[in-house]
């Protein structure tokens, strides 16, 4: 890939960098739903000023963006220090799930209220017993007339108890092999038998929720890609997943970590080497994480849709990310770790990388066999 940016790439980052420069949000509040409430609203002035959701097609109300557009879109905000949009989810992972497989009714139906955030969404895979194991799941849906009843639990569900929709998968034929009995419905969060439990994190955010479904009805026209479909159409939602945010990961970790510079810098501990010497390799790191997002985006480019390449930039930002926030704690001092730091809580919450959008053992398993065509284990 020719990494340098051709003309209308330029003028595409050069019009987002001078809107962004114009209508930035500020400083997002602290607190969980008043950084919510924040977020949604910059969704909001996204979407009214046509950048909501840039890598959509126009007949969806996007700006048929790009991939490379796309990419430079998520470095721009990052690079801004501005929020991402309250419902990353449905722009994400939602949107482009529906527009592969959803019908015109459901594309019709869904996929505005998503880009403007007047509806969020949610994503209900993982299970006590089934988080990096989706096959093995065991919420299951049983058929009722014209509609499902799903029964069971889900977990790390981030930003359930603001989402009116969830991306569900849920088994449906408990005689099939467990890739075949599964089907992905839209389930309406907001009716009885669905209840949200805050899960507190270390900290002390309660980020992600239990998911508690007891006869959670389901129209048969909220099933997405046809009935024992679910595993395949839940794929297309991981390849997104781990792709989409590759860009603003690390444009976001660079920044962190020349914020950590220029503190360092302030106080004299530049001068000691062995700080210098880890900032040169943290450097490294984040140029390497860089243009392997890069190379990632070649292959879409190539093959028309993400691969499994996606899954090393994510290992790598996880990795890379606590190991940058480990070390600025360290050598900021133990200041850094005083209640309301910026730096502590970050390091507190960097902990939660290597499990979030994959874990660190099962995307490995996932660049040998699929990447790297190694053998699978026996």
């Amino acid at each position: 890939m020719d990494l340098t940016f051709n003309e209308s790439e330029s003028a595409f980052r050069d019009e987002l960098r001078a809107w962004i420069k114009a209508n930035h949000p500020g400083e997002e509040p602290a607190g969980e739903d008043e950084g919510y409430a924040f977020r949604r609203d910059w969704q909001r002035q996204l979407y009214e000023a046509g950048w909501a959701a840039v890598h959509w097609p126009t007949e969806y109300g996007g700006r048929d963006a790009t991939l490379v557009e796309a990419a430079i879109f998520n470095e721009e905000l990052a690079r801004a220090r501005a929020p991402f949009p309250a419902n990353v989810l449905g722009l994400l992972l939602a949107g482009p799930t529906l527009m592969i497989w959803g019908d015109d009714e459901q594309k019709q139906r869904y996929l505005d209220p998503i880009m403007s955030g007047d509806e969020i969404w949610c994503q209900g895979f993982s299970e006590p017993e089934a988080g990096s194991d989706l096959a093995s799941l065991k919420s299951k849906a049983v058929r009722d007339g014209d509609d499902w009843l799903i029964t069971g639990q889900k977990v790390w569900t981030s930003g359930a108890q603001y989402s009116k929709w969830c991306m569900l998968v849920a088994r449906t034929d408990f005689d099939a092999p467990k890739h075949k009995g599964l089907t992905y419905f839209i389930l309406d969060m907001e009716q009885e038998g669905v209840e949200v439990r805050p899960l507190r994190q270390i900290t002390g955010d309660p980020e992600f929720n239990e998911l508690f479904l007891e006869n959670a009805r389901v129209p048969a026209a909220n099933v997405l890609g046809g009935e024992g479909n679910g595993w395949t159409v839940a794929l297309t939602t991981l390849m997104n997943e781990r792709a989409g945010l590759a860009f603003g990961l690390q444009v976001g970790m660079k920044v962190a970590l020349d914020e950590l510079t220029e503190e360092l810098a302030a106080s004299g501990k530049l001068d000691d080497p062995m700080i210098a010497d880890e900032l040169g390799a943290l450097h490294i790191k984040c140029e390497i994480l860089r243009l392997t997002a890069y190379r990632g985006l070649t292959a879409t480019m190539k093959y028309g849709q993400p691969g499994p390449e996606g899954s090393l930039t994510k290992w790598m930002w996880s990795q890379g990310n606590q190991e940058l926030m480990q070390f600025a704690t360290k050598a900021l001092g133990p200041q850094s770790l005083a209640g309301g730091s910026n730096w502590g809580r970050s390091m507190l919450r960097s902990r939660g990388n290597s499990i979030e959008g994959g874990t660190t053992e099962v995307l490995k398993n996932i660049i040998a066999e699929r990447v790297l065509g190694l053998p699978r284990k026996k």
